[in-house]
């Protein structure tokens, strides 16, 4: 069974930096896009940020652009968000996930999630 972990989540001040990180067991996932969603209290889940394994294309969500950068280790399996400048409208649970596209709907594999909360 194809697992994704993650780990990094937790408290931080707004200005502050948090490093995600997410490893998947088993198998890669050349031919998907890693990606990072994100889902706030009574929100839906959103996009925050994606890359491809192979040509490690990125995208972005316009709200986290020039502070966030998504990253990946292919032979570790491991894909990375670097969170700067954080800010408290950034405080959701933050998974990771492989599939194509930035709708949750084209997600087959997700992780279970880490809480990040930003402080004013």
């Amino acid at each position: 069974q194809v697992q994704l972990v993650e780990s990094g989540g937790g408290l931080v001040q707004a200005g502050g930096s948090l490093r995600l990180s997410c490893t998947a067991s088993r198998r890669t996932f050349s031919n998907l896009m890693m990606s990072w969603f994100r889902q706030a209290p009574g929100a839906e889940r959103e996009f925050v940020a994606g890359i491809t394994w192979t040509a490690g294309s990125t995208y972005y969500l316009d709200s986290v652009k020039g502070r966030f950068t998504i990253s990946r280790e292919n032979a570790a399996k491991t894909v990375y968000l670097q969170m700067n400048s954080l800010k408290p409208e950034d405080t959701a649970v933050y998974y990771c996930a492989a599939g194509l596209g930035s709708s949750p709907k084209g997600y087959e594999y997700w992780s279970q999630g880490t809480q990040v909360t930003v402080s004013s």
